[in-house]
Order: structure tokens, then sequence, then C-alpha cells
């Protein structure tokens, strides 16, 4: 009996969670120093796959790594310097 209420507690708060938006183009994960315009730039430049988005020690830049699949060859990882 108590198992049925745990499990009714979790999908009561699981149904609570906000739905991501279906506009995204791309998912995008926010990073401190707000590198996820810069990150949805260089994905969008590249048509990669963005694996990384990471402000630089300045604080006036990001630096984003991308996976861009080639014609039939393994992918490559481009790292850009973007400005925030």
């Amino acid at each position: 009996m108590t198992s049925h209420l745990i499990i009714a507690m979790l999908a009561a708060g699981l149904t609570s969670f906000a739905q991501p938006e279906a506009s995204l183009r791309y998912p995008v994960v926010m990073t401190a120093g707000n590198c996820g315009a810069a990150a949805a730039k260089a994905v969008e430049q590249t048509g990669g796959q963005l694996l990384s988005a990471q402000p630089s020690s300045d604080g006036q830049s990001c630096i984003v790594t991308v996976l861009v699949q080639g014609n039939g060859e393994r992918p490559r990882k481009v790292t850009m310097r973007i400005p925030m």
C-alpha cells in the first residue's frame, strides 16, 4: 500500500517539470558568464553539435567546442573563441 502512495507522489512531482520550448533548434546549456548565445552562434556557423562552452579566463569571450560531421569521415572537433 505504501509503495502505491510513493509512486503516486513521484508521478505528481514529475508532471510539474517545465517542458522545453519546441522553438529551440539546438539544445543549449547555459554556463557561467552567459556563454549560451556564443554556443548557439558556434553551432549555427559550423552546423555541428555542441560539446562544451565555457567562459575564458579574461571573462570577455567564451571557448566553445563543436563536433562537426564530415562527408563519410570521422567527425572533427572545432574549438572557437567567441565574444560574449
